[in-house]
């Protein structure tokens, strides 16, 4: 009598002479070891579909790749494409199909704005605080994206706004009052404190920049204020922040559209095709 081990040792060898073909679209069949399921597409010559992901930060050669893309699937094939505008991003699908007929959607192109050096080192500065030091050699670092205007509106040369910033002082002055009567008397103290020759000082930073590659340069306007105390402290603050940064997450989208969005079904969002 034979036992259970020998019996499935039989089966399996059995199986392994004969390698059950599978009906599936990429070529398989099923293997002695608890006839699991294995893919010979890799001992083809060619893989059975394409398929793959293509990641970049550059938008021109994300809209390009997608273009060439779309174009080589044919006349009639439109991508789905989904623009994620809080991180300047978009992810497009070659492959998602849809209800009818659901694609395996493994075969995408995604794009991650990278900002560019410039505007990175503006979002770093802006709302900081700092010395004397500190903003002199970052004015001096990015002059040539620089203009410098006074309180009074003037434009200040960038050495000459550098020198300024290195030279500030702080005057403390106090003002005291004493009233005096039959009945009482009052006595008030007040203090003062100042950056000297303020109205001589930079008012604003105008800095002007691409903020990522494709898109247009705009100019920011930086604020400075100071801070008195022991050492006076500066802070450069972004003027209109969060309506410039609306304005150009609408540009990065208006951009896609005008470039891919006749041969691609852009959508607002993200999009997880799940397993």
């Amino acid at each position: 009598m034979l036992t259970v081990d020998a019996l499935n040792q039989i089966t399996a060898t059995h199986a392994a002479a004969a390698g059950r073909e599978l009906n599936t679209h990429t070529p398989a069949i099923l293997l002695p070891e608890h006839y699991a399921v294995q893919q010979l597409e890799k001992l083809q010559e060619f893989r059975s579909r394409f398929r793959g992901s293509m990641t970049t930060t550059s938008l021109p050669d994300f809209c390009s790749h997608v273009e060439r893309r779309v174009k080589n699937k044919g006349p009639d094939d439109v991508a789905d494409g989904f623009i994620d505008a809080d991180t300047m991003s978009c992810k497009v699908f070659f492959n998602l199909g849809d209800e009818g007929a659901p694609g395996h959607a493994d075969d995408t192109a995604s794009l991650k704005l990278k900002p560019t050096a410039a505007f990175a080192a503006v979002r770093g500065l802006a709302g900081q605080r700092l010395s004397q030091s500190q903003l002199a050699e970052w004015i001096e670092d990015w002059a040539s994206f620089l203009q410098v205007v006074g309180t009074q509106g003037e434009d200040i040369p960038v050495g000459v706004a550098v020198q300024k910033i290195r030279t500030i002082t702080v005057k403390a002055t106090a003002e005291r009052t004493s009233t005096e009567s039959n009945f009482s008397a009052g006595r008030s103290t007040m203090d003062q404190i100042e950056a000297a020759h303020a109205e001589q000082q930079p008012a604003d930073l105008l800095f002007t920049c691409s903020p990522y590659e494709g898109l247009s340069p705009r100019t920011i306007v930086l604020r400075l204020s100071i801070i008195t105390g022991e050492k006076p402290t500066l802070v450069a603050r972004w003027v209109q922040q969060e309506a410039q940064e609306e304005e150009i997450a609408q540009e990065f989208k208006e951009v896609l559209r005008a470039d891919i969005g006749e041969i691609t079904n852009l959508t607002l969002g993200s999009f997880n095709p799940g397993n």
